[in-house]
């Protein structure tokens, strides 16, 4: 079995994996799963502090980022678009996809995004209908302040919708503080449950937004309003993936009970970067470094195949390369979840090192040894 120490999916704990055996019922049915299911919502409502509602969808993270823009989109609406990174920047096709005008802030890609600049930019210019922004662009472990960007947003009356899918629970997020809209989660990533299952949490301005539609919303998958009255009803719009419910349950109920988790995000995220940094590596960002991924240049002696193959073939580790403008530029190194631990950590740093120094880099000292010295 490999270790998979990727930016999501991460590695599942036991009692994950053990809940989602449970004997299944008729989630279609059975009302006892509609409560379930409800109480799971209102526990993913609280350890994201706010008192906006919270839906499961079954499916992919990608689905809740597309949900969120198909049920808020009318045609010719314009959209404003946060980029300053890959997914940043692909909120723009989901927009386009439903008959929206996406318009790009483009900034520099190895910074987060300037709450000043930004400003002035509105100051200018903000008669759109919503605002799009990534909390942890993963490709490039990008992390934006959504804490700063979307009450800046809300002041000049947009509303905000943030992919946080690969930040939540490793970095610090209070919904209702932030004031953000709509906020797109997934199972994957630090919440270290399968792939499989998205979370969306939605504000009452977001709801007024999409029952004010002037236009039905232009799908039937993709589309938030459709689990309107689900819990008086006891039904649901389509069969929920209940195993997969199961699971998510139980991960966040360990999250839960993890009271130092973003703690320990930061002390591994930060020993992972100065490691890399001296031991003579350079990474891809400037600032603005997630405590959920590290990503590092490839050093031009070998290349990320290379790595990433004698990785996997060697010391049955996984990392993870990345794709579209960053495609065999950068290697990125998943502690998100389960997988920010020291144990898993360490040898992933030690594994690494030996991989580098066979493919011809030259370090400056031992990844492992700086890695432990910098917890």
């Amino acid at each position: 079995m490999y270790k998979i120490m990727t930016p999501g999916p991460t590695q599942v704990k036991e009692n994950i994996r053990l809940a989602r055996a449970r004997e299944c019922t008729n989630p279609d049915l059975d009302e006892e799963f509609v409560d379930f299911y409800k109480e799971t919502c209102e526990l993913i409502s609280r350890l994201l502090h706010t008192e906006n509602e919270t839906l499961l969808l079954g499916g992919e993270g990608i689905l809740g980022l597309e949900a969120a823009c198909a049920s808020l989109t009318e045609a010719g609406d314009r959209v404003l678009i946060l980029d300053n990174g890959i997914y940043g920047k692909g909120f723009a096709d989901f927009v386009t996809l439903y008959g929206g005008k996406p318009e790009l802030y483009t900034v520099d890609d190895r910074r987060p995004i300037d709450p000043r600049a930004l400003e002035t930019f509105l100051e200018k210019d903000h008669d759109y209908k919503y605002a799009t922004l990534v909390h942890c662009d993963t490709p490039s472990g990008m992390l934006n302040d959504v804490a700063a960007l979307c009450p800046l947003l809300k002041k000049y009356g947009l509303i905000t919708v943030v992919d946080s899918v690969s930040a939540m629970f490793g970095e610090e997020l209070r919904v209702d503080e932030a004031q953000i809209d709509l906020l797109c989660g997934g199972s994957q990533k630090a919440v270290s449950a399968p792939p499989g299952l998205t979370f969306v949490t939605i504000s009452e301005a977001a709801k007024k937004v999409m029952n004010e539609r002037r236009t039905p919303i232009a799908s039937f998958y993709a589309n938030l309003k459709i689990f309107e009255g689900y819990y008086e009803a006891k039904w649901f719009p389509y069969t929920m993936p209940i195993s997969d419910i199961y699971g998510l349950r139980e991960a966040f109920e360990n999250i839960e009970k993890d009271k130092g988790m973003l703690m320990r995000h930061a002390r591994i995220g930060n020993a992972c970067r100065k490691a890399l940094v001296n031991a003579g590596l350079s990474l891809y960002l400037k600032e603005g470094f997630s405590n959920t991924v590290t990503v590092f240049d490839v050093p031009k002696e070998t290349t990320a195949k290379e790595i990433l193959n004698t990785m996997r073939q060697e010391h049955n580790i996984i990392l993870a390369g990345s794709f579209d403008s960053l495609s065999g530029q950068v290697i990125r190194i998943g502690h998100m979840g389960s997988n920010a631990n020291v144990e898993d950590m360490t040898e992933t740093m030690e594994a690494l090192d030996i991989v580098l120094r066979k493919l011809g880099v030259k370090l400056t000292g031992f990844l492992k040894d700086l890695f432990v010295r910098e917890l």
